[in-house]
């Protein structure tokens, strides 16, 4: 029986892709998945002999995280941004998807008064189904531009700025790959006193300007979310950290730890090895960039232009005026060149009309799509 009121989970939003991916699967040489940033390349191999030598299998890993990998998560900030931040400012979390999902919840056990969690407009859906899970309203924040980058702050209503528990921001962004001004972002939240979470999972792959951090605007009131999983390949270990605020840090730590989230003992040593290396991050810079700049002219040349975005490794063309909407452009795009994409909606109403694509497949397999959209007689 349902209870009257009760939360009713909505279908997984890839879940609805399923029809799509069987049309794909069927044609010969099969599916090119591109509709979920999920890595296709290796790990570096002393990662991996890190999981197998660590020892850590055996006891309980700390939640907060081992002092190795949070030692080699505060020097990883520092080269890559410029921001001292001291390791006791660093805390483990399990992905950083998790983190996303979670934060809404256990800061409203601190700020019981406030029951607002301000987003993007045009975001991964987590930022706002974790205000759902929480109980709190989740009210988006338009972009900055018309092509829905960055975040139009000065349009929050104040009123639901006195009742914002955070902010969530999102540079490089999925899906549109656009850059946040993550310095207003700070400002912003200072003025109004709310937390600015900053999710920079794909700041590693930023190309229009350097990596960039809410954190080289100070510590305080702001949150960095850092994840493994793209800039190392290692997606299906879960392992991600959050640096910053050192009282928004301790709290969210000593929370996490009584729920008993923690990356476990293994993870935590073949983090600390990921972190202290930026030659594979680089390797793997140039796999994402030659993969966006071919399937990019691959699709304009097939009549569906397509920019490259300054970050991120997503492209996010506009539909063409041949489809109704991103579900139709999705399903030929199935049917012909057997590649699976994300119809924009799935990332909220600005992003109908256009569709993700996530260059996560080999060369090979994005050369197989060019082959089927060249002999599709597309243009």
């Amino acid at each position: 029986m349902v209870v009257k009121g009760s939360f009713r989970p909505p279908p997984y939003p890839y879940e609805r892709l399923q029809g799509l991916r069987e049309r794909a699967q069927a044609l010969p040489g099969g599916l090119v998945d591109c509709s979920i940033g999920t890595p296709c390349d290796p790990p570096p191999a002393a990662v991996v002999r890190a999981l197998a030598v660590s020892g850590a299998e055996r006891g309980y890993p700390p939640s907060a995280g081992n002092p190795a990998l949070r030692r080699a998560a505060a020097e990883w900030i520092g080269r890559t941004f410029g921001a001292e931040i001291d390791p006791s400012g660093v805390a483990a979390c399990v992905g950083t998807k998790e983190m996303v999902a979670s934060t809404a919840h256990f800061l409203r056990l601190r700020e019981p008064g406030r029951d607002t969690v301000l987003f993007p407009a045009l975001a991964y859906p987590t930022y706002e189904m974790g205000a759902v899970l929480a109980r709190c309203r989740a009210v988006p924040v338009p972009p900055a531009d018309a092509d829905g980058n960055g975040l139009d702050l000065e349009a929050v209503d104040p009123a639901d700025a006195e009742r914002a528990l955070l902010v969530w921001v999102n540079s490089p962004a999925n899906p549109g790959g656009g850059l946040t001004d993550l310095g207003a972002a700070a400002r912003w939240g200072r003025d109004h006193g709310v937390p600015v979470f900053s999710d920079e999972c794909y700041a590693p792959f930023t190309w229009d300007d350097q990596p960039r951090s809410i954190v080289e605007a100070g510590l305080d009131g702001v949150v960095a979310v850092h994840s493994l999983s793209k800039r190392s390949n290692l997606a299906g270990l879960r392992a991600g950290f959050f640096a910053g605020d050192p009282a928004l840090v301790r709290y969210l730590r000593d929370v996490r730890q009584h729920a008993g989230l923690m990356v476990p003992g293994p993870v935590q040593a073949a983090g600390a090895v990921a972190l202290a290396d930026e030659v594979h991050v680089e390797e793997q810079r140039e796999r994402y960039r030659g993969r966006l700049a071919f399937l990019a002219s691959t699709l304009t040349a097939a009549g569906i232009p397509t920019m490259l975005p300054a970050g991120g490794f997503y492209l996010w063309p506009a539909v063409p005026s041949r489809w109704t909407d991103g579900w139709a452009m999705a399903e030929d795009l199935a049917n012909v060149a057997g590649l699976l994409v994300s119809p924009g909606d799935l990332y909220g109403r600005p992003g109908v009309g256009h569709v993700r694509i996530a260059v996560v497949q080999p060369m090979e397999r994005l050369e197989l799509v060019a082959e089927r959209l060249a002999a599709s007689g597309w243009s």
